[in-house]
């Protein structure tokens, strides 16, 4: 006789968050508790009675879906997975620049399980951290765990690794504020990907409200809420991108030998847009354009989005390249003051502060959502070299944003005011989530915090005596 499965294991992707996993169980027992003993150690977290969902910050919830799905299997458990969670499972990717390209796929992910152990560390309490920094290129970090080793960190998200180890934590604190300057207190603020798993995991905080058998993914239906364009979510750009060449009947689409990027190139070949469909963080470039003076030309002006650009804004950018203001800029053009002055108009009809900072000058808006402009007038008087003459950022702090739009010295005045009026004006309705209560990260932390030992210690680490 076919022996009966301990437990319904039901894997599919979350409805709200595309990179979650989401588990739905049937049955009672001790086979419903191995399933749920099973999912925890993969990673899962319950939300209810009947639900358990795996959010990470490395992306890689498939992958150890896939896993727990064997082992679930394995134990006796009957594993449904959807084939939308197949897909996802099936689908062979790579990050985006990624700065370590000589590591092999099974190393890439042992590299992203090391951050993820050190981030579950952090939100559940196991890691304190004293204080962090910008070192230029991202974020670094002084922690202790309790009655153990103090250590510097180095890097975000699923790049965040463990780079020195100090025996007590005067040495660590007085070391990293040697290294690095503007140091702060505490933790920074939580990354984009990090939130996310976050709002993921918030249900957790009224699973003890609901009665068995009832979802914690069932919630009402949200309400809308107005704020500014550059505090919105960064929405599809994938989309944006399909509806500007349909529209645009002067632009035409090609694909690289890879399937990562799509580039739009107007019938002249003198302005080019390149989408990287892989980018997905704030620090990852998913939009390029670039403008030249001929076909074969030498390049006028060139603009970076990150992923994370709310989309609407994206959009003025596209719809401004389309409606000739790509052109204008030219190789010996002069930053004036009546260039700064037709720039930044719609921030003076609004009263964004102005202030002056060195060689930069910044307008930041004057709400309680940050975003800003910054000039850096020593990058405009080397228009070759590698900085940004203009950055537009929102979210967070300048120092690292949610979002920024870097743009070269020649791009044209009418661009930049296309923009910066939609800084300046831009509103947009979306659904506010129904308010979990305070600390939603916290509570999820705790059910982190039952599941998962002290990340151990990784190999080849340098030690500080």
């Amino acid at each position: 006789m076919p022996r009966t499965p301990i437990a319904h294991v039901r894997l599919d992707r979350h409805p709200e968050h595309p990179d979650a996993v989401t588990a739905a169980l049937a049955g009672t027992g001790d086979g419903a508790d191995t399933a749920r003993a099973l999912l925890a150690g993969h990673g899962f977290r319950p939300l209810d009675h009947v639900t358990m969902v795996l959010a990470r910050i490395d992306h890689e919830e498939p992958h150890y879906a896939n896993q727990a799905a064997t082992a679930l299997r394995a134990a006796g458990a009957a594993v449904e997975i959807t084939p939308g969670l197949q897909d996802e499972i099936d689908t062979e990717w790579t990050w985006a620049n990624y700065p370590m390209p000589w590591l092999t796929r099974d190393e890439v992910r042992e590299v992203s399980q090391e951050a993820q152990k050190i981030h579950d560390d952090i939100a559940a309490g196991r890691l304190i951290i004293h204080r962090h920094a910008h070192d230029g290129h991202t974020t670094v970090a002084v922690g202790t765990y309790p009655g153990g080793q103090s250590i510097h960190l180095h890097g975000e998200n699923h790049l965040r690794q463990t780079t020195l180890v100090y025996d007590t934590t005067t040495e660590a604190l007085r070391e990293f504020d040697d290294l690095y300057t503007d140091v702060r207190p505490g933790p920074a603020t939580a990354t984009e990907t990090e939130q996310r798993a976050a709002a993921a995991l918030a249900a957790a905080s009224s699973a003890g409200a609901r009665a068995p058998g009832e979802s914690a993914l069932a919630e009402p239906a949200p309400q809308t809420e107005t704020v500014p364009k550059y505090a919105a979510d960064p929405g599809d750009h994938e989309t944006l991108l399909g509806t500007f060449l349909e529209r645009q009947g002067a632009w035409e689409k090609y694909r690289t030998w890879s399937d990562d990027t799509t580039h739009a190139v107007h019938e002249d070949l003198t302005l080019r847009v390149e989408f990287d469909h892989a980018a997905r963080d704030r620090t990852d470039t998913a939009w390029t354009i670039a403008a030249y003076d001929s076909p074969v030309g030498e390049r006028i002006w060139h603009a970076t989005a990150t992923a994370t650009t709310p989309v609407e804004i994206i959009r003025t950018l596209l719809e401004s390249l389309a409606s000739g203001n790509a052109w204008g800029g030219e190789l010996d053009a002069k930053i004036t003051e009546e260039t700064l002055a037709e720039a930044t108009r719609p921030f003076a009809d609004t009263g964004w502060p102005q202030h002056t900072d060195g060689r930069c000058i910044t307008w930041t808006a004057p709400t309680s959502q940050p975003a800003g402009l910054r000039f850096d007038a020593f990058a405009a008087q080397r228009p070759n070299g590698t900085l940004a003459t203009w950055t537009l950022w929102g979210g967070n702090t300048s120092h690292q944003p949610t979002w920024t739009i870097h743009l070269s010295a020649y791009v044209p005045a009418s661009l930049l005011h296309d923009l910066t009026y939609e800084l300046a004006h831009g509103e947009e309705s979306r659904q506010r989530p129904n308010p979990g209560p305070p600390r939603a990260a916290r509570l999820a932390a705790e059910l982190s915090a039952r599941n998962r030992a002290v990340a151990p210690q990784s190999p080849g680490v340098a030690r500080k005596h």
